[in-house]
């Protein structure tokens, strides 16, 4: 749910689908941020087992930093303590004892793109892209996966739309497809809460403002590392309001896959180290559901 005060934030989910081929077997690494009222300031984790319990990494290595962007610049050598850390016999916090923080913060850049699922398009009966449809959102909307998003008092018309993000690990312009990848550190689930009347209808129809008010950007709760994604483009995606499942989709529908995602916007510049990538529009938007606004 999205709300004012007390109401909750409406549930994403982002889970790999059925698996055509066989897999080796491997541990994924999902990387959290987090803060817990008996340790200081903000901390890196480690989501582990079936419970999904968090492993302290500062506590497994003190001389790890204590923030994504910090850890992402260090690149393999703070990775492979990450990894001992996984395979290791550790104790682990219980997620009632965590407030999840999202897993960047304050990136560079949020760049996203529209319309970029074929379902979609053909939900809005609008033909699909031949080019991709960028936008963006303010850093300063992130907030936290758990954390609450606040209606403004501006906007009669705020909806819910789950989104892969990409978070990029490494700087580039003018980035081949092919090499695209070497340029990810990893996904996360993200939500484009957007206030439509602003977005469609005032400020000049330019979708900035009504895709950045503060709040409109929950990110996490962790940062599944890109080898523990063995097919972005083969996972299932959907969104829960109030308990009921209000979009169902597949990466698979996606117009623009990550790697001509990443060489188009890097035409440009693409974003700074661990600058969230979000795209994708699934099947069912809040837009198209008359009647079925978020919950104000």
């Amino acid at each position: 749910m999205l709300g004012f005060g007390a109401r909750r934030l409406l549930t994403a989910l982002l889970q790999p689908q059925p698996q055509r081929w066989p897999l080796q077997p491997s541990r994924d690494m999902r990387l959290v941020q987090f803060q817990a009222p008996h340790l200081a300031g903000p901390r890196l984790g480690l989501e582990s087992g079936n419970d999904r319990g968090v492993i302290d990494l500062n506590a497994f290595d003190s001389t790890l930093p204590k923030t994504m962007i910090e850890f992402l610049e260090q690149g393999e050598a703070t990775l492979s303590v990450a990894r001992r850390a996984l395979t290791a016999s550790l104790p682990t916090l219980l997620r009632s004892e965590v407030t999840f923080l999202p897993p960047v913060t304050r990136p560079d850049k949020v760049v996203c793109v529209g319309m970029n699922y074929v379902d979609h398009c053909k939900e809005q009966k609008v033909p699909v892209p031949k080019e991709p449809i960028i936008f963006s959102k303010f850093a300063s909307s992130i907030v936290g996966p758990y954390d609450e998003v606040v209606l403004p008092p501006e906007s009669q018309e705020v909806d819910w739309e789950v989104e892969l993000a990409v978070i990029i690990g490494k700087k580039g312009k003018h980035i081949k497809a092919t090499d695209a990848m070497a340029h990810v550190a990893g996904f996360t689930v993200a939500h484009d809460v957007s206030a439509r009347d602003w977005q469609m209808r005032r400020n000049g129809k330019q979708w900035l403002l009504g895709k950045t008010f503060d709040t409109f950007c929950p990110l996490g709760p962790a940062l599944v590392t890109k080898d523990s994604v063995p097919d972005p483009h083969n996972l299932k995606i959907c969104c829960r309001v109030n308990g009921e499942v209000v979009q169902s989709s597949s990466t698979s529908q996606m117009v623009f896959k990550t790697e001509e995602l990443i060489a188009w916007v890097s035409q440009g510049r693409l974003p700074d180290r661990d600058a969230p990538r979000c795209r994708c529009i699934p099947e069912t938007s809040g837009l198209s559901q008359e009647g079925r606004r978020s919950p104000v």
